[in-house]
């Protein structure tokens, strides 16, 4: 009887809380206002909170779940309550000729949460109550955000909406095809982690501004692709629209970036390998980051370095076919890596890692992590993911010659020399056994 009672107080406890949370977020929007103008604030919504608690544990009976008349308790309780807020919240409206229903969800919401910290999970109750905090804290930048947003990205946003809550739990959840096969739920759902990282830098680099800058829109573009960063740049640099050592530089940043996008990939689907991998692309991407700091050095102090669009540095990643293309082609980079490595064992992987990585890094290094440690151990997946990351550093140097110049040219191959060579020898370092 002690447990029960001392689990009902900390649940109604917890409907208070939620309550007085979301009250000190409606007390503070209101704070200027006069006493008596506004239909509730920290006391209201407090009490709202509290009051969802008291309903919940009056319906519930000790011990059990809800039955029909505490079911009916609960509906009479809710409905009366929505009706004197919405009046009040009327009113308010009316004497202050606004048009707002904000704080009448807000306080529906409240005596929501109250209730269900009483008869469901506490856990949620107190998630959901921070998150509409959080939503109400940032009204503000809300409504700058959707005057900004253009169809194209709605658009975009639609689409991972779809992607993540319509096709990714109808996608089959085994694996499908030879060799082990490969399992679409985890390719599509790596394919939505992917896009969503370059959504979001393609956004950081619009909100900037088109022309805020080669260094800025290199870094930013990084996230994406320092491929496509590389490409960007090379094209300014035989054109002449740029100091080209900035335009390396920015290059240098791309590539740093693309090393932590890898660690973070490696982090996230298999943290073992990080004891080689992590230390090997920290010391490459010190490396570049180091480049970039002595090409700006060496710059002329008189030539600003503003202005690559963001949009010549990545196109929007969330237009279908593309994102179909991205799971398609990581499909079949993840499916070669498992038949080379089933096949020819280590060295297969290696070599096929060398291949793919001048493509796509980011599939390289998640078809590695799913070869750990079945396939391959730490030490070779990690040895694959290296030589990977390694290739698509190198595969730059030819775009450079082919398309930026000498001097361009120049500075990416020693940037990219400089980074294998600092990345191996601490591949050496952290993988000699003893």
């Amino acid at each position: 009887m002690d447990e029960e009672f001392a689990n009902l107080i900390s649940r109604v406890a917890l409907a208070l809380g939620i309550g007085l949370l979301i009250g000190l977020e409606r007390g503070w929007r209101a704070r200027d206002a006069r006493p008596g103008s506004r239909t509730a604030g920290v006391r209201t919504f407090a009490i709202c909170g509290l009051l969802g608690g008291i309903v919940g544990a009056l319906a519930q009976r000790a011990g059990g779940g809800l039955d029909i008349p505490g079911s009916l308790l609960i509906g009479s309780a809710f409905l009366a309550f929505a009706g004197v807020m919405t009046m009040f919240g009327r009113d308010e409206n009316r004497a202050a000729g606004v048009f707002s229903a904000t704080t009448t969800i807000a306080a529906l919401l409240t005596f929501s949460l109250g209730l269900y910290a009483v008869l469901g999970d506490r856990r949620i109750a107190a998630a959901a109550a921070i998150g509409a905090v959080g939503v109400l804290v940032v009204r503000e930048e809300l409504h700058t955000w959707v005057k900004r947003i253009t169809l194209e990205e709605l658009q975009s946003i639609l689409v991972l909406l779809a992607m993540t809550f319509i096709a990714l739990p109808v996608m089959p959840n085994h694996a499908v095809g030879p060799f082990g096969g490969l399992n679409p739920r985890e390719i599509w759902l790596i394919a939505i982690t992917l896009a969503t990282v370059s959504f979001a830098g393609f956004v950081a680099v619009r909100a900037f501004g088109e022309r805020r800058g080669v260094l800025l829109a290199s870094a930013l573009g990084g996230l994406v692709s320092s491929t496509a960063v590389m490409f960007t740049n090379a094209r300014a640099a035989a054109t002449g629209q740029r100091s080209p050592g900035i335009l390396a530089a920015g290059c240098a940043l791309a590539t740093a970036m693309s090393f932590a996008r890898v660690v973070a990939i490696v982090a996230v689907l298999s943290p073992a390998l990080l004891v080689f991998v992590a230390p090997t692309l920290a010391a490459a991407a010190l490396s570049a980051l180091a480049f970039a700091a002595l090409a700006m050095w060496r710059q002329e102090r008189g030539h600003p370095a503003s202005g690559v669009s963001g949009e010549m540095l990545m196109r929007n990643p969330f237009r279908f076919w593309s994102v179909v293309a991205m799971a398609l082609s990581m499909g079949a980079v993840l499916l070669f890596a498992r038949i080379v490595a089933v096949k020819f064992g280590s060295a297969g992987a290696t070599v096929s890692a060398a291949i793919t990585g001048i493509f796509d890094v980011d599939a390289t290094a998640i078809s590695m992590t799913r070869l750990f440690p079945v396939q391959l151990d730490a030490r070779q997946a990690a040895l694959a993911i290296v030589v990977g990351t390694a290739s698509a550093t190198l595969g730059k140097v030819p775009i450079g010659m082919v398309l930026g110049g000498r001097r361009f040219a120049l500075g990416i191959a020693a940037m990219s020399v400089f980074c294998c060579a600092a990345g191996a020898a601490t591949f050496l370092l952290v993988a000699t056994p003893g």
